[in-house]
């Protein structure tokens, strides 16, 4: 390690065992792909020096605002800043919400050196509220820096990043709570195993997948970290989400077998992360990162809008206490003639985060009601999404969540026509569980996505491509709305559908869920739309049927 930054701030024992010096000195590549390709393989992960080079040169490629702070504002302001205080001794800004300072290889030095460059970057941005990922990135890239002054430059760069399709570090509570429902929507999505034990094990399980970011920025040893941002600075925030999804992948497979204290999953995982080379070596966690075939980069940044602005409607942009998934379903005033209070917490559990928020509210029951499907839809018009629970006289249990207004029906003049969008589900609950998903997201191949501007996805549709006129989806998520794909046909967007005489769920060779007027019959079977087993017997009689919406606490 020649570099004069290492040998100020590095303890050069703990370094060299952490990461060998043995790699190539030099990179000349300069296309994107390529340089992608490289940052995978960890072309530069073995050359300290070679690494510095490649951070200074791709962080320096950042577009950034117009006046951005550099190495020489460092040099005039962190005097002032600083003071007389020891270092170690400095407060960090409040901003890092009391996270700890990761100490990677650094030296008593280089400790003190990432509080006075944090301190420093809170005077310089002071719309920065909260960012507890950025002492890891201080720390990180203190390594590769000749002095403090250059360390605080590249920081403030990734923060002045400007390229609204690349987004780097949450800054807020707002940006940085979405990003952890959009964690948990894409564990739900491509982690259904890990998912299920968390469920099962943790009463918070939304808290649990709140601390992602930690695992990354903080709990990962140097040499896995440094990896991970090799990669994130040459493709950005999905990395971040693909890396977390692979470690909670291996963790499942680690502990599934062994008996987790619920008390204890959050603290179990953070140990795991911390000790992760006793299970996988960083080459193989990018390998399994990558081998998982994510929703696009645009889908992706539509979900988090859409979490996003579930969060401003409930007015919560600053940090606060959090209704969990599990705190949402209450035994003591819920009642359901279908299902138990577990089984409507694991119901809970799979609906996108943004409704996991509310409690849930009954809207009919055919107890109640009667057996009417008529009465079925007055009750659940103006009410978006609905959850549909059936009990057989065999006392068989399936359901499904629907995304969409039923009150959408009457838009095609008393034709029956499908509408809804990816976001619907159908399952079963008895005699065993079993969830089925939208078909183009366990097989992305069937489709890819159509070009459209970022003024179409802020007012995405809610509405099937073949739709007379679409509407903004001020209540959905539009990521998945059917009109931001090319379909081979359209059996793969019938999600919803009623008329006077029936209801159906799912279509395209068969229908996942057919109900008659009477609400007394029923028939089940696969459907292209979910690709799904028959949900209970295929032809059935209905015991009881309760339609469930989603309260939002604060109006109550």
């Amino acid at each position: 390690m020649d570099s004069p930054g290492y040998n100020c701030f590095v303890d050069k024992d703990k370094m060299n065992a952490s990461i060998q010096d043995l790699g190539p000195k030099e990179l000349n590549c300069t296309e994107l792909q390529e340089l992608k390709q490289l940052a995978r393989q960890g072309y530069w992960a073995q050359s300290h020096d070679l690494r510095g080079k490649v951070y200074q040169r791709l962080i320096r490629d950042i577009p950034c605002r117009t006046v951005t702070p550099d190495a020489s504002v460092y040099s005039d302001i962190v005097g002032k800043i600083v003071g007389k205080h020891s270092s170690s001794s400095l407060p960090l800004p409040e901003f890092v919400d009391n996270t700890q300072v990761p100490i990677y290889c650094l030296n008593t030095r280089g400790e003190g050196a990432v509080r006075k460059i944090l301190l420093c970057i809170a005077n310089q941005f002071p719309d920065i509220s909260f960012c507890p990922a950025l002492p890891a990135v201080v720390a990180l890239l203190l390594h590769y820096s000749i002095d403090e002054a250059e360390c605080f430059e590249k920081a403030c760069r990734i923060l002045a990043c400007n390229d609204p399709s690349k987004k780097l570090i949450d800054q807020s509570f707002l940006a940085f709570e979405s990003s952890c429902m959009t964690f948990g929507d894409l564990v739900n999505k491509y982690c259904q195993a890990a998912h299920k034990l968390m469920v099962a094990v943790s009463e918070d399980v939304l808290q649990v997948y709140s601390d992602w970011q930690r695992w990354l920025f903080g709990e990962l040893p140097l040499n896995y970290f440094a990896r991970v941002f090799d990669v994130f600075l040459v493709e950005g925030y999905k990395v971040l989400y693909r890396v977390a999804l692979a470690i909670l992948k291996f963790f499942h497979k680690v502990r599934a077998g062994q008996p987790l204290e619920s008390d204890n999953v959050k603290q179990d995982i953070r140990i795991f992360v911390k000790d992760i080379a006793k299970t996988v070596s960083p080459e193989k966690l990018l390998e399994k990162a990558f081998a998982i075939r994510l929703f696009s980069r645009k889908e992706i940044q539509l979900l988090q809008m859409a979490n996003e602005k579930a969060l401003k409607q409930k007015g919560i942009t600053v940090k606060q206490k959090r209704q969990f998934v599990h705190l949402a379903v209450h035994a003591e005033n819920f009642h359901s003639e279908i299902v138990s209070v577990k089984e409507m917490r694991d119901i809970w559990s799979w609906i996108p985060e943004r409704f996991a928020l509310c409690q849930p509210l009954l809207l009919f029951s055919s107890l109640q009601h009667g057996y009417s499907l008529t009465r079925f839809y007055f009750q659940c018009e103006g009410h978006e999404p609905t959850l549909l629970l059936i009990k057989t006289t065999k006392k068989e249990v399936c359901g499904a969540y629907l995304s969409t207004d039923w009150s959408e029906r009457n838009k095609f003049g008393g034709k029956l026509s499908f509408f809804g969008t990816g976001e619907c589900f159908v399952f079963r609950l008895q005699p065993e569980v079993q969830r089925y998903e939208w078909v183009v997201i366990k097989h992305p191949e069937l489709t890819r996505p159509t070009s459209f501007k970022s003024s179409e996805a802020a007012a995405a549709s809610s509405f099937l491509s073949h739709s007379i006129s679409p509407e903004p989806a001020d209540r959905l998520s539009p990521f998945l709305a059917a009109r931001h794909f090319n379909l081979p046909s359209k059996t793969e967007s019938m999600f919803m559908a009623g008329g006077n005489d029936c209801l159906i769920i799912g279509g395209g060779g068969g229908q996942a869920l057919y109900i008659d007027g009477d609400l007394n019959r029923g028939r089940t079977g696969h459907c292209d739309t979910f690709n799904n087993q028959p949900l209970c017997s295929e032809n059935f009689l209905i015991s009881a049927v309760e339609a469930w919406g989603f309260q939002d606490p604060d109006t109550q």
